[in-house]
């Protein structure tokens, strides 16, 4: 993966929107292979570590959501499972497993899209990620790109709903 320099942005809003970029092409691609799109960008000490999308439909595991692939990634390519010099960027907000596998993995920082009212775990539904009775709250920032976020799911699923109207 090609490491943007270290002047390249020049704000952290700017670097939040494009780290979300490398995250909404993996959704893209996940789209593309019949997935749920949601996709997640790992940076650990500011390089990219690991880039994941969801893969539930293939695994036929509900567990492979795009956070905990690249979760699990960047710790085998940084060789450690906390990760507190660690940002996770991800399309939407993440839900409860996910964000119980960002808190046990001490993520310092988590950037997400589209908001998810249904299942969402920083803010959403509820604040799993900075409950205050945790040991580990990473600072959060939701609504990078989030309508783009929003609009490749709500196309996806738009398109599912149709393909299954033509079925019937």
């Amino acid at each position: 993966m090609t490491q943007p320099g270290p002047a390249t942005f020049p704000s952290r809003e700017a670097e939040d929107e494009y780290w979300m970029g490398v995250a909404l092409a993996e959704a893209q691609r996940a789209a593309s292979e019949g997935e749920v799109p949601v996709g997640a960008v790992l940076l650990v000490s500011g390089a990219a570590v690991a880039k994941a999308r969801n893969a539930m439909v293939s695994t036929k595991d509900a567990t492979q959501h795009a956070e905990m692939r690249a979760l699990k990634a960047g710790a085998y390519a940084a060789g450690e499972s906390r990760m507190a010099n660690a940002t996770l960027y991800v399309t939407l907000e993440p839900c409860a497993m996910c964000a119980g596998a960002i808190v046990l993995s001490r993520v310092g920082r988590v950037v997400f899209g589209a908001w998810d009212d249904k299942a969402g775990m920083a803010g959403s539904v509820h604040d799993l990620l900075r409950h205050p009775k945790l040991n580990h709250r990473p600072e959060v920032r939701g609504g990078v790109r989030g309508d783009e976020c929003a609009s490749v799911l709500s196309e996806f699923f738009a398109a599912r709903r149709q393909e299954r109207e033509d079925r019937e």
